[in-house]
Formats: C-alpha cells, structure tokens, sequence
C-alpha cells in the first residue's frame, strides 16, 4: 500500500530570520506582511529583508497566486495550545503544508472535552472537511471519539491503542540515545541524566535512550548519576546541586529537557563551574533559549513543525490511506555546551 510522501526536511522559518537580523519574529511579521502603520524603522526593515534574502526564506504561499473561490478545509483539534511553545509549531506546520494546496486549517482547542470534540466533529462533517488532525500536546496514548473514523484522519503527536488511525510521534528514545552517543563521542564516560516528571512517556522514553547509548559503549549505568528531575528549571538547578555533591562526579550532565538545563546552568555557575569548560551540558526540545544560554546549548530538536507538515501531507495526498505508526527522527542540534574546551 503506497504512502504519503517522508516528512520534508527542515525548513527556514520566521524565527531563524529573526535570529538572523536580531530582531523578534514579531517583527519579522509585520515586515513581511506589509504593516507599513507600525513604527519600523527602515534599517530594521532592511536587515530584516536581507536576512530573507540570504537564508532563502519563502512566505507561505510563495510563486502561488492566491485563490478565493472554492476553498478546501482542514480541521485541527488538539487539547491544549497555551501550555506549551509546540502546539504552535505544529499547527504552522499544518498550514504551511497545506496552503501548498490552497487548503485552510480549522483550528480547535478541545481540553480533552469528549462532548466538545464530538460537536466539533460533528460541524466538520456536516461541512465535508477534507480531513481530521487529531492532536495532543503530550506524546501518549489517546482514546479518540468514535465520531473520528467517519473522518479521514490522523493522529499527531499521539497515537491510539487500538491502531484504528495514522499517527506520527518523535523518536524521542532514539532521540535520547543521539544525545548521549554524542557526549559519548565528545570523549566523556561519567554522564549524568536529569530526568523528567516519570509520568510522561517522553520523559522515560529519552532515559531509556540514555541507557542504550550507554550500554552499547560499555558504559556501566551508574545510579549515583540519574537524578530526578521536573522539567523546570527549579527542579535541573536542584539536582545539579545533588550531583555536585553526590560521590561521583559527572563529566556531563544530559538535562531530559531544555529547561532544567537552564536551571542546570545555574547550578553550575554558582559552584564555580563553567558550562562547556569545566562541565559539558546538553539538553532537549531546542526551545529557543537554547540558543541564547552562554554558552549556546547543545540540544535535540523535537521535530514538530516536521509532525505538522507530515499530517498534511497524509490528509491531502490522493494515496490509498496506510494505518501506522510513524517516529519522526529527534536530531542533535550542535552548538558548544557538550564539550569541554
């Protein structure tokens, strides 16, 4: 049975051109769209478009003119939006791919309302929606409405128990084991491990990495350097004060997410240590402090905006649909806290 296209490559953003000219995506915005009534001065206007220039950037919609009459819609229901930077990432994703098509996403913020999803899949039946992206803020499992299935549909960032529908979710143990393989590489062996909150699959899933990258370098598994954390940036600069003054000291401390990093960070500059000199650091999620920590943090990149894009593509493609799961790769983004000077 044939299948959608692979998830795209990673694409430029508004954020990388923002990075690039030193200003906020805000900006970026408005610049691109034309606001001529915000007070942008034309310097910030033109670092801002030579930025675009030199990355190739293209706006949504590019070389494409624009059509008004008989547009298709997507529906988008997932549970939360506000608690979490990658619910945005995902939905640009969604509609990025599928303005490719002059296809619109219809988004919904359900908090796991079983009687609101239901209306709402009702609405987009009665509608003849082009498809269902049925999504959750956390990677787990979900049990989805029946309503669902009379929808062609697809699961992002979760997937169902039954395996009635597609989903994608990140490679987050591969993910895992990517991070410590390159501290590995790096040349160090006593590598700590902050974890997250143990209730979340993501959380246990990336220590589990851990471990097999471990394992597969002859590396003992020491439990003096596993310490739990919260995924907070109270709970990494706790348990970096007690690995500091734990037995053994660790070469590098691998952080389940770039928060504790943050707090991580902390801890070590209060006991003199210095982050990619004295003691290597790496994180995960690439939020975007990550690169704006001194030093820059090496971290994993969760792939939502891929996630968004992919879910898409399987809504719109004229392929027969194929029932799976798929794990969409966690890379390493290399910046300078993993290794010591």
């Amino acid at each position: 049975m044939s299948a959608p296209p692979n998830p795209p490559p990673n694409r430029v953003t508004m954020k990388d051109i923002a990075l690039a000219a030193g200003v906020s995506q805000s900006t970026v915005s408005f610049v691109l769209n034309g606001q001529e009534d915000m007070r942008i001065s034309a310097e910030t206007r033109k670092r801002v478009m030579d930025a675009v220039a030199t990355l190739g950037y293209r706006p949504r919609g590019a070389g494409r003119p624009p059509k008004t009459a008989g547009l298709r819609v997507v529906g988008l229901m997932i549970d939360e939006i506000a608690t979490s930077p990658f619910a945005a990432i995902s939905i640009e994703g969604v509609q990025e791919e599928a303005w490719k098509q002059n296809v619109l996403v219809e988004v919904v913020m359900t908090g796991g309302d079983k009687t609101y999803e239901n209306a709402t899949l009702r609405k987009w039946a009665a509608d003849r929606v082009e498809g269902v992206i049925y999504g959750s803020i956390l990677t787990r499992k979900v049990t989805p409405p029946d309503a669902l299935s009379q929808h062609k549909s697809v699961l992002l960032n979760c997937y169902d128990a039954n395996g009635r529908f597609a989903s994608i979710v990140p490679a987050e143990r591969r993910g895992g084991e990517a991070a410590a393989e390159m501290l590995i590489r790096a040349g160090h062996r006593k590598i700590a491990f902050i974890t997250g909150e143990s209730w979340m699959e993501a959380a246990d899933q990336r220590m589990e990495g851990y471990e097999r990258a471990l394992r597969a370098a002859g590396i003992p598994i020491d439990p003096n350097l596993i310490v739990e954390g919260n995924f907070l940036p109270s709970g990494g600069r706790a348990a970096t004060l007690r690995l500091l003054d734990g037995p053994i000291r660790p070469h590098a401390i691998f952080c389940a997410n770039d928060l504790m990093a943050v707090g991580c960070y902390e801890a070590l500059k209060e006991r003199g240590e210095r982050v990619g000199e004295t003691m290597a650091v790496m994180g995960y999620d690439d939020q975007e402090i990550a690169q704006h920590l001194s030093p820059a943090l090496t971290t994993v990149l969760l792939p939502h905006r891929d996630m968004g894009s992919w879910c898409a593509q399987y809504l719109l493609s004229n392929a027969p649909p194929e029932i799976s799961q798929r794990r969409l790769e966690c890379p390493v983004v290399i910046r300078h806290s993993h290794f010591l000077s």
